[in-house]
């Protein structure tokens, strides 16, 4: 008979603002804090999906700690798991360490892996017995058996080991039985893994892995997983631009379009161009789409990526109103601290706002997480602020920003967030898209 094992897979949940000043104001602007919870309620799919990839001799235990007591470590101790192993965003990864500095002398294994772990695996190296780097399947499968025979490896890598390279035509469902339902109110599935479009800021494109398509049957897989276990689920996709390939996109809306479900997912303006695929959209109960429409400075856009979002620039207003008359709503997502941005662009992006039909809007600030392009320009100019791990949020200032101060470009984005998250223009974005439904007849883009 096999020896048995157990895992506990725990998932650092929740990102915490480190400026006091602006997550208090947040914690009072309706359209900032619904994003908010959504966020925070997602469970970690990465970690579903290694459960799934687990031998069946491991007993796997997955856990979420947005925030932990010394009760929380005494559970996990009390369970005598062989290893634990953590995903981390980079917000949490100061944690992280600390918890896995707690159970290996506690002679526990610890496993990291993640985002962050990914980007930097010498770092996290020095902090857990082994590292997986990049997609995790296959190397999760073989860093168990090495365990089993105690031969575990520092480093798994599918970044610098070709056999670690995982096919999404042999992607198994995440366990999502392992959820405690009632906790989340909506849950992910991957459809596409990686972007193409490589934008400056953003390690999606090759932290984890080259653009790639998952096989529609194995999505209806899923999808039918999700409905064993819930009835009318809200699903987000954790893909970070579903329709870059329209052909595929256009056969996964098909199958969307047989489940009684609505959705969410990110994608980019160029789907406004396509009415086959925003009727496919509206067919499939595609809540709202998520786009990155990045900065309202022409200037900034330009060195964002390969050209992508200039060529697109000038169509904004014409292509959210195309996509909205659809009966999808736009979250348009803008980005600022770019070293082109001052404060006319915090001005700019506020008239654009409140001028343009967006049903929802997310702003952030410019963040370098590591190994992107950003990082390493600004690592190079010296413009990083030391220990910054934990300020990665997406809403708190990592760099010394070319236009500003530090204090000043905190400052203009709180007014920004203060403006456009007030109880009534939240209202109004509401209003202004049932007045594009209204208007939907007859919207071209050239």
């Amino acid at each position: 008979m096999m020896k048995e094992y157990k895992v506990i897979l725990i998932a650092m949940s929740g990102v915490r603002v480190v400026n006091e000043k602006l997550l208090n104001t947040g914690l009072t602007l309706p359209g900032f804090v619904d994003r908010s919870r959504v966020i925070a309620s997602l469970p970690s799919l990465g970690l579903l999906t290694l459960a799934a990839h687990t031998p069946e001799n491991w007993e796997v235990i997955y856990k979420e700690l947005d925030t932990y007591t010394e009760d929380n470590i005494r559970e996990i101790l009390n369970e005598e798991p062989d290893i634990i192993a953590f995903s981390s965003l980079t917000a949490r990864i100061y944690e992280t360490y600390e918890l896995s500095a707690r159970f290996r002398k506690e002679g526990i294994t610890v496993v990291l892996g993640g985002l962050h772990v990914s980007a930097l695996p010498d770092e996290a190296a020095k902090h857990a017995d082994a590292v997986v780097q990049g997609e995790g399947e296959i190397c999760w499968k073989v860093l168990l058996t090495d365990y089993q025979h105690n031969a575990l490896k520092p480093l798994y890598s599918s970044l610098s080991d070709s056999n670690y390279i995982f096919h999404l035509k042999d992607a198994k469902v995440p366990k999502y039985e392992l959820l405690d339902i009632a906790k989340y109110n909506r849950l992910t599935i991957q459809t596409t893994r990686g972007c193409p479009l490589h934008c400056n800021f953003c390690a999606a494109s090759k932290t984890i892995s080259a653009y790639k398509k998952k096989p529609i049957k194995l999505i209806k897989k899923e999808l039918d997983k999700i409905f064993e276990i819930w009835d009318q689920p809200f699903i987000e996709l954790a893909d970070d631009n579903t329709f870059v390939d329209k052909k595929w996109s256009k056969k996964l809306l098909k199958l969307f379009a047989n489940y009684n479900i609505k959705w969410f997912t990110e994608t980019d303006i160029s789907i406004a161009y396509d009415d086959e695929l925003l009727a496919l959209l509206a067919k499939s109960n595609c809540v709202q789409v998520l786009i990155g429409l990045e900065s309202v400075n022409i200037e900034s856009i330009k060195g964002l990526d390969k050209g992508w979002k200039y060529k697109h620039f000038n169509n904004y207003s014409k292509a959210i109103d195309k996509i909205q008359s659809y009966g999808i709503t736009v979250n348009g997502c803008f980005v600022l601290g770019f070293d082109s941005d001052t404060k006319e662009t915090f001005l700019e992006t506020e008239k654009f706002i409140k001028e343009c039909n967006l049903s929802d809007v997310q702003i952030t600030i410019l963040t370098p997480f590591p190994s992107t392009n950003l990082y390493l320009q600004l690592k190079s100019e010296g413009r990083l602020l030391p220990n910054y791990w934990n300020k990665c949020t997406l809403f708190d200032v990592t760099y010394i920003p070319k236009n500003f101060t530090v204090e000043e470009l905190e400052n203009e984005f709180q007014n920004l967030m203060t403006n456009i998250y007030s109880e009534d223009l939240v209202k109004k974005r509401k209003m202004k898209f049932k007045q594009t439904l209204l208007n939907r007849s007859k919207l071209t883009i050239n």
